[in-house]
């Protein structure tokens, strides 16, 4: 039994269609610009490309923050507010409720 007497394989009996099939073939897998590696670089690109915006929404945010620190307001509410400073005529009372503090399990 011969396989290119079946019907499938005819057109495989023509040198230009097996050499068209082994390009695409080669092109879509195996050549170093292939198919996958474009496809697993713009994948990377968009994920550089989230990754980027992220960042700049992080430095708008702490430029803010700085620009706020640069007062003598805002860098006396954030020592305050963080470190628990206080002036020295002043006492500072920290009040916890019960569903704000970690319990232990």
């Amino acid at each position: 039994m011969n396989l290119f007497k079946h019907k499938f394989f005819k057109p495989f009996k023509n040198i230009f269609i097996l050499i068209l099939v082994a390009f695409a073939i080669w092109m879509l897998f195996f050549d170093a610009n292939s198919w996958v590696i474009h496809h697993e670089l713009n994948t990377e690109i968009k994920d550089l490309e989230n990754e980027k915006e992220y960042y700049k929404k992080e430095i708008e945010k702490d430029n803010k923050i700085l620009k706020e620190l640069s007062t003598e307001e805002g860098l006396e509410k954030f020592a305050r507010e963080e470190y628990y400073m206080k002036r020295d005529n002043e006492e500072i009372f920290i009040i916890e409720y019960e569903d704000s503090l970690k319990q232990e399990e």
